[in-house]
C-alpha cells in the first residue's frame, strides 16, 4: 500500500490497483519514473507525486535554464535542468532535476520503449525539421563524390555512437563538470560551506527556540532550512564528488570507455575525446556547406566555429543546447 497515492494529471487515469502496480515497477530516473502505463513526476518535495498515463501524453522533452554567468565562471550557480511533460492538448508539467544526465537517461529510455513519442518541444521540432531540410538541399548540390562519401561516413559513425548514448553523454557531462570546476572561483565553495554551517546553526537554534516557545523560533527554522537546501542543491560545496581529483578521474574514465568502444570501429572520424553525435553533426554541416573537403579539415573548422562562440554571440536555444553539450569537450583539451 502506497503511503502517498500519486495524483492524476490530465483527463485520463488508471484504476488504483493498476496505477500502484505500475508505479512500484517503474524505472526510476532521479525524482521521476517511467512505468509501462504512465510517467511519474515529482512535486517540489515529493518524488513521483503525480502521474500522467501515456494515453494522455503528447510529448516529453528537456528544458535547461542557465543562470547568467553560470557556465562562464562569473556566477555561483550553473544550469537547472527540467523535464517537461505535455499532455491533453497543450497542458504541461515541469519537473526540476538536480542532475541533467538523469533527464537525458529518461529520454533515452523513452526513445527505446516508446519510439513514437515526441521527445522535443514543438518549436524545437520545427527548427530541427527546417535544419534537416536545409542540410539535404546543401547535400544535393555537392559535386564531389568524395565529400558525399565522407558525409555518409559521418552519419554511420553517429549511428554507431547512438547505440551507446550513455557513453557520449557521460563524456559531455564529465567535460562540463571539469570546465565548470576550472572556471569557478575556489572561494565560492568555502563561502558556501560557511553559509551552510551558519544555516545549520540557525536551524539548531530554531529547534531549541521552538521547544522553549521563543517567539523567533520559526524565523530561524525557515532561514536554516532554506540555506541548507539551497546550497546543498547548488553543487558549490566542497564534497567527495566536487573536488579536482574526482572530476579529473571522472573525465579520464569517460574518455577511456569511449576509446574502448570506438576501438572496434575502423578509422573513427574523430578522437575519442570528441566522440559525440553533436560534433559529427557540425562536421556534416561543414562538409555540406563546402567549407572543408576532408574530415580532418571539417573538424578544424568546427573547432574554429566553437572558438568564435562566446558570451557575446546570440544563438537559438537548440544550437545553444548543442554547443553546451560539445564545446566543453574542446575547452578542457584546449582544442588540441
Amino acid at each position: 500500500m502506497l503511503i502517498i497515492k500519486p495524483q492524476q494529471l490530465g483527463e485520463c487515469g488508471l484504476d488504483t490497483q493498476e496505477m500502484q502496480n505500475d508505479r512500484k515497477a517503474c524505472r526510476k530516473f532521479g525524482p521521476c519514473g517511467v512505468g509501462e502505463k504512465a510517467i511519474y513526476l515529482n512535486s517540489m518535495y515529493v518524488e513521483r507525486r503525480y502521474y500522467v498515463p501515456f494515453t494522455s501524453i503528447t510529448r516529453v522533452f528537456k528544458r535547461v535554464a542557465m543562470s547568467k554567468g553560470g557556465f562562464s565562471g562569473n556566477g555561483v550557480f550553473a544550469s537547472v535542468p527540467y523535464l517537461v511533460v505535455e499532455y491533453d492538448g497543450g497542458r504541461q508539467k515541469q519537473c526540476t532535476f538536480k542532475h541533467e544526465e538523469q533527464v537525458d537517461q529518461l529520454l533515452d529510455f523513452l526513445k527505446k520503449t516508446h519510439p513514437g513519442l515526441k521527445l522535443h518541444s514543438e518549436a524545437a521540432e520545427k527548427k530541427l525539421q527546417e535544419k534537416a531540410r536545409i542540410l539535404e538541399e546543401r547535400r544535393a548540390r555537392i559535386a564531389s563524390a568524395k565529400a558525399k562519401e565522407e558525409i555518409k561516413e559521418l552519419e554511420r559513425a553517429s549511428k554507431y555512437l547512438e547505440k551507446r548514448p550513455q557513453l557520449y553523454r557521460e563524456l559531455s557531462m564529465a567535460s562540463k563538470a571539469k570546465r565548470s570546476y576550472e572556471r569557478s572561483n575556489p572561494a565560492y565553495k568555502w563561502v558556501a560551506l560557511a553559509i551552510v554551517l551558519m544555516g545549520a546553526a540557525a536551524l539548531a537554534y530554531g529547534i531549541y527556540s521552538f521547544m522553549t516557545h521563543a517567539g523567533t523560533a520559526m524565523y530561524f527554522l525557515l532561514f536554516g532550512l532554506a540555506v541548507i537546501f539551497l546550497f546543498s542543491g547548488a553543487n558549490v560545496l566542497p564534497t567527495a564528488k566536487n573536488n579536482r581529483r574526482y572530476i579529473e578521474n571522472r573525465l579520464a574514465e569517460a574518455e577511456r570507455k569511449m576509446a574502448d568502444y570506438i576501438a572496434s570501429y575502423e578509422d573513427f572520424p574523430v578522437p575519442a575525446r570528441y566522440a559525440h553525435p553533436g560534433v559529427l553533426a557540425r562536421m556534416t554541416e561543414v562538409m555540406a556547406g563546402e567549407r572543408a573537403d576532408t574530415l580532418q579539415k571539417a573538424l578544424e573548422v568546427v573547432k574554429e566555429d566553437l572558438k568564435a562562440l562566446n558570451s557575446g554571440v546570440t544563438v537559438e536555444q537548440e544550437e545553444y543546447d548543442e554547443i553546451m553539450a560539445v564545446k566543453p569537450m574542446f575547452l578542457v583539451h584546449d582544442y588540441e
